[in-house]
C-alpha cells in the first residue's frame, strides 16, 4: 500500500510517497480502516516543514477519514461500512485536558494518515457526519473541533453572544460557521478584502481589514457599542493578544488555540486584570467532544468551507499551497 513518508531533518522536499506492507487484518479490538482524505493544519505544516522536527520516516498528517472494511472481535463502536474520521488525541476520550504533548499525536509523535490503510482501536476514530464525502470529514479532527471546543465546551457559547475570529484560516471560518449556526454575531478580520468579503458571504455580521485598522481592538469596541465580544477566537499568539484583549468585553473569554505569531511574548497582565476575562489556552479535544460535535453537525447543517483539494501524491503541494497564505477555510488531500 501507499505511505507518504518525511525523511529528517523534515522540510516539504523530503515528503515522498512510498509502498510499505498492508497493515493486514484486525485483530480483537482492532478496526481495519480505508483511508480517502486528509485535511491540512498549521500543526501539520510545522511537522512537515521541519519546524517541529520528528523521527525519520515518518507518516504525517493528524486528519483522516475513510471508511470501515474490517473489524475485529469485540468492536461494537463501528460496522464495516461506517464512514469514519480520526481523533487528534486518541488516549483522550472524555473529560477534562489529560494531554499537553503531541507525543501521541498522529503525524507527530506516531505515525499519522497519509495512507491508504490503518489497522487502529476503534478508540482512534468516530463516526462521520451523515452523508459528508470523506474530504469533509477530514476537515473535522483538528480545526473543526478546535473552534468547537473554543466556543462551546470552554467558553459556553449561547444565542445573542458575539464572536470574533481571527483571520480566515480552518478554525476561523468553522468558528464563523458554528457561532452563526448556534444565533451568535461574529467579527471577522483580516488583511485581505477579497476574503473579508467571502466571509460576508458565508455569514460575518462585520468585517475589519487590520492593516488598514491597526488599532482593531478599539473597531471591535466601536461595533459592539463599547461593550466587546463574548469570546475572541485568538489563533495568532502574542503579536495579536493585545488587541484581543482589548476586543473581549469585561468578564469575557479569549480561547488562545495558534502561535502563528510566535511560542512567547509579552501578556498584557493589567489589561487582562481590568478586563476581568478568561484567557484559556487549548489544543484540539477529546473524543467524546469530537463525537458531540458530529452530533451537532448532523442538526445543524453547517458543510466546511474547502478552499482546495489535492492529489495524495501533491501533498507537498498542497503545504506550499497553504504557505501562501492565499486560502480561505480548508485545504484537503483526497484519494
Amino acid at each position: 500500500m501507499r505511505a507518504i513518508k518525511l525523511a529528517a531533518p523534515g522540510g516539504l522536499d523530503r515528503l515522498t510517497v512510498s509502498e510499505q506492507a498492508d497493515p493486514g487484518q484486525p485483530k480483537a479490538g482492532e478496526v481495519r480502516v480505508a483511508l480517502h482524505a486528509t485535511s491540512l493544519n498549521f500543526h501539520d505544516y510545522l511537522v512537515c516543514s521541519g519546524k517541529s522536527p520528528t523521527a525519520d520516516g515518518r507518516i504525517p498528517m493528524a486528519d483522516g477519514a475513510g471508511v470501515v472494511e474490517a473489524i475485529g472481535e469485540g468492536v461494537t463502536d463501528f460496522q464495516v461500512g461506517d464512514h469514519v474520521v480520526s481523533c487528534f488525541f486518541p488516549d483522550w476520550q472524555a473529560g477534562p485536558p489529560t494531554v499537553g504533548d503531541f507525543r501521541r499525536v498522529p503525524g507527530d509523535g506516531i505515525d499519522g494518515f497519509a495512507r491508504d490503510a490503518v489497522v487502529l482501536p476503534p478508540t482512534a476514530f468516530t463516526k462521520a457526519p451523515a452523508g459528508w464525502s470523506h474530504k469533509e470529514a477530514a476537515t473535522i479532527t483538528t480545526a473543526g473541533l478546535t473552534a468547537w471546543r473554543a466556543l462551546v465546551v470552554d467558553a459556553g457559547l449561547k444565542a445573542g453572544d458575539t464572536v470574533l475570529a481571527l483571520g480566515t484560516g480552518g478554525v476561523s471560518i468553522y468558528a464563523l460557521q458554528i457561532a452563526r449556526a448556534m444565533g451568535a454575531q461574529v467579527i471577522v478580520t483580516s488583511s485581505s478584502d477579497e476574503k473579508l468579503a467571502r466571509a460576508k458571504d458565508i455569514g460575518a455580521t462585520h468585517t475589519i481589514n487590520y492593516r488598514s485598522e491597526p488599532k482593531w481592538g478599539q473597531k471591535v469596541m466601536e461595533l459592539t457599542g463599547g461593550r466587546g465580544v463574548d469570546v475572541v477566537v485568538e489563533v495568532g499568539g502574542p503579536g495579536t493578544l493585545g488587541q484581543s484583549l482589548q476586543a473581549v468585553r469585561i468578564g469575557g473569554h479569549v480561547a488562545l488555540i495558534g502561535v502563528l505569531t510566535g511560542v512567547s511574548g509579552e501578556v498584557p497582565t493589567a489589561l487582562l486584570m481590568a478586563k476581568q476575562a478568561r484567557l484559556q489556552g487549548l489544543i484540539v479535544g477529546s473524543r467524546q467532544e469530537q463525537e458531540d460535535f458530529v452530533r451537532a453537525l448532523d442538526a445543524n447543517g453547517v458543510r466546511p468551507v474547502i478552499d482546495r483539494t489535492f492529489a495524495f501524491e501533491n501533498l507537498a503541494d498542497a503545504f506550499r499551497h497553504q504557505e501562501s497564505g492565499s486560502h480561505f477555510g480548508k485545504i484537503v488531500v483526497s484519494w
